[in-house]
């Protein structure tokens, strides 16, 4: 091994590595340490709270695209005039990433009713933001298996 190497071993095996000052360091002194088997080194804490961290940046991530789907949604059916290529392959990726994102993640399935209700009220905001309309619906007028069907682009009004 070049001495290159060997120094970088010994720096990322030592045990005062910081996770607060140093967390590149830090995720590497715990991945070496999870290879090598030596639990009782390990940072259990904080290596749990980054697992934790992880799912939940899952879980944002569904929110931010459901609710950028709902909100062309809403466009897409409040401002007829405006209706454009651009809005119906946005609502269409948004759907592919979804799709993509729940088939990694399964589990997360069982919270799209809660996180639709969450997310709508921002959904309107966006979409007021974007519009200058102020007419949605106070819930959201769609049901999941439309948001989430190909075929599905809301007529107009109501």
């Amino acid at each position: 091994m070049n001495n290159t190497k060997k120094l970088l071993n010994e720096l990322t095996s030592l045990n005062d590595i910081d996770y607060q000052t140093d967390f590149y360091g830090w995720t590497q002194q715990q991945a070496n340490l999870l290879r090598n088997k030596q639990f009782n080194l390990l940072d259990w804490e904080n290596i749990a709270e980054e697992i934790e961290d992880m799912g939940r940046s899952e879980k944002r991530q569904l929110e931010s695209r459901l609710e950028v789907l709902v909100m062309h949604l809403l466009k897409w059916q409040f401002q007829p005039n405006f209706r454009s290529r651009s809005w119906q392959l946005t609502i269409k990726e948004q759907r592919l990433r979804l799709e993509k994102l729940l088939k990694e993640n399964p589990s997360l399935k069982s919270s799209l009713a809660d996180i639709l209700e969450k997310i709508y009220p921002l959904a309107v905001i966006s979409a007021e933001k974007e519009t200058g309309l102020s007419l949605f619906p106070e819930t959201c007028p769609y049901q999941l298996r439309e948001i989430f069907s190909c075929e599905f682009f809301p007529d107009e009004g109501f």
